[in-house]
């Protein structure tokens, strides 16, 4: 085997890597399934900007079902498992499914800083099929760059610690083809990205604040649904960001100083690595915590409806939960509808 792919670690910081993806990739094909899922039994009922919505959450399962086995099972094998042909796959599986996230998050942000209205109520409505048109461009523009590099610019290799592969960081110094990629993929796909995530944050709080300016008391329900609304999506986004981060910042040092990469130790190339993993699992979370009702409706379906058959056989009691359960819904409509 080539010595590259043989894990820089010890056996059992490998073992607990392995053990940590295990529980990452349950906890996102899991918590990512439920929205899905969720997102299924109302196909007919979903607004046009839900879908982008859906969209986050098939890349976040994406990733884990198609890397996370082949990262668990090199971790315990303490040695990259395939070779080069694994580490292409696995460097352009990671290419489309990260790029693709990032780019949802920032389209979710002008969306939702389009449909933010100021005074309330006047914002944009977007169609299914100017959205699903988006949804589209998005893939085939993180399918484009992920291609790249087989085409003889730029090109995928193994991390650091050897339990990984991405983008070559360490080749930017060693030609025009890689210096150029790089930067290329660097402004396009993360820098420009993430600075339309925060300026349309910034905007959405400006534009709520002018708005709050004018809402008479009557208007109390909207402001609070708009609030929710605007503190999910911002934590839906900076839970992204910070994850990938450290990760990029430990790229970018590589990318600058590889003659010292030697002098580094595996382990803290592998940590970044590890916390970006977690983008995966935090946007399920989000619902769970800010919707309650979505919490409760995955409940009732890992117990096959029981509960909520239970609930609707109740006369009295059943008819109370029923509209709470509505009025709930209706919150839950509203901000996914336009995140």
């Amino acid at each position: 085997m080539d010595n590259k792919y043989i894990s820089k670690l010890s056996p059992a910081i490998d073992f607990w890597a392995g053990i940590y993806l295990v529980v990452i990739a349950t906890l996102s094909i899991s918590g990512n399934a439920a929205v899905l899922i969720n997102a299924a039994r109302r196909l007919t009922l979903l607004k046009a900007p839900e879908l982008l919505t859906v969209n986050l959450a098939i890349t976040d399962i994406g990733m884990a079902l198609s890397m996370y086995p082949l990262s668990i099972a090199s971790a315990f094998n303490h040695a990259w498992i395939g070779g080069d042909s694994s580490c292409l796959y696995y460097g352009l599986m990671g290419m489309i499914f990260s790029i693709t996230s990032i780019m949802t998050l920032a389209v979710m942000g002008m969306v939702r800083y389009l449909v933010t209205g100021s005074p309330p109520k006047t914002g944009i409505k977007f169609q299914r099929r100017i959205i699903s048109i988006v949804i589209s461009g998005i893939w085939l523009y993180s399918c484009l760059w992920a291609v790249f590099p087989l085409l003889g610019w730029g090109s995928y290799g193994p991390e650091p610690f050897g339990l990984a592969c991405s983008i070559d960081w360490t080749g930017y110094g060693d030609s025009l083809n890689h210096s150029t990629f790089i930067m290329a993929l660097s402004v396009l796909c993360t820098f420009l990205p993430c600075l339309v995530i925060l300026f349309s944050y910034f905007g959405i709080a400006w534009k709520l604040h002018r708005a709050y300016q004018s809402i008479q008391s009557n208007d109390i329900q909207y402001r609070n649904v708009e609030k929710k609304v605007t503190l999910i999506a911002v934590m839906i986004s900076l839970g992204f960001l910070i994850a990938w981060t450290p990760y990029v910042a430990v790229s970018f040092w590589s990318m600058f100083h590889s003659k010292e990469q030697d002098h580094m130790a595996p382990f803290i190339t592998l940590l970044p690595c590890l916390f970006a993993k977690s983008s995966t699992v935090y946007n399920p979370f989000v619902y769970f915590i800010f919707q309650r009702t979505f919490w409760d409706k995955l409940l009732c379906l890992q117990r096959l409806l029981p509960c909520c058959s239970h609930q609707a056989n109740s006369s009295v009691e059943g008819r109370k939960v029923e509209d709470k359960m509505v009025r709930s819904s209706d919150l839950i409509r509203a901000p996914v509808q336009s995140v």
